[in-house]
This record gives C-alpha cells, sequence and structure tokens, in this order.
C-alpha cells in the first residue's frame, strides 16, 4: 500500500503516541519473524494482514473479541498489539474506532497501512 505525505505523516504520528505505550512499545519482531519475512516476502505479509483483518476485525459482531490475536507466532500478529489493531477494544481505545459496528473500507485500509509501516520500521531497526 502506497501513502501519500499526509497519510505517512498521520501514520508516523499514531505509531509516535503508541511507542509511548510501556506495553506497545514492548513487542518487537523476533529474528525467527524477520527470517519469515525475508522467506515469503511483503506481499505475503500484506495478504495475511488483510486476511487477518477480514476474519477477525472486520465483522460485527465479534465472538471473542479481545482474543482473537495470538500475542506470538506471525509477524502481523506482533504487530498488530504494539500498533493497538489487535481486537476491537484497542480499535476503541487506541483510534477511536467505534466497535459496535463492522469496519468501513477506509478503517480496514488504515489498520492495514498501520500495521504495515510498523512491520517496515521493526524490519530496518534489525538490518
Amino acid at each position: 500500500m502506497e501513502l501519500n505525505e499526509r497519510q505517512k505523516q498521520f501514520i508516523n504520528k499514531k505509531l509516535n503516541g503508541l511507542s509511548r505505550s510501556k506495553f506497545r512499545s514492548s513487542f518487537h519482531l523476533r529474528k525467527y519473524m524477520i527470517e519469515y519475512i525475508d522467506k515469503n516476502g511483503w506481499g505475503k505479509i500484506e495478504n495475511h494482514l488483510i486476511d487477518f483483518i477480514e476474519t477477525r476485525l472486520a465483522g460485527y459482531p465479534i465472538k471473542n473479541d479481545g482474543k482473537q490475536t495470538p500475542m506470538k507466532g506471525h509477524p502481523v500478529f506482533i504487530a498488530q498489539h504494539a500498533t493497538g489493531t489487535c481486537c476491537r477494544g484497542c480499535l476503541e481505545k487506541w483510534h477511536h474506532i467505534p466497535k459496535n459496528r463492522k469496519l468501513t473500507e477506509k478503517e480496514k485500509r488504515f489498520i492495514e497501512a498501520l500495521v504495515m509501516e510498523w512491520l517496515k520500521g521493526e524490519y530496518r531497526k534489525e538490518e
């Protein structure tokens, strides 16, 4: 997903705010996650993210809200916790996206951009 300058500034502002949270800033990519990205490529990571958004966040109601995103394993799961996009409760708290309805396309694209920017920033830290 390509962002324009205004979108990049907005995403960076959000990431900066999240980095001030002790909990959110405790998440980082591990070596095996970097290797997974290297092996599978960014396109596949983005496809997984889009699928996770659709199947775990976008609908309403979500029967297991607050428990739908594992805290380990896939790099996208870690990124979702780091960015407050792991459940509808966190989306509401951190990004003011109401949890009692389906996500809009614009909200889905925002989550996608935020998570991908966090992943790419973490990936560069490890280079």
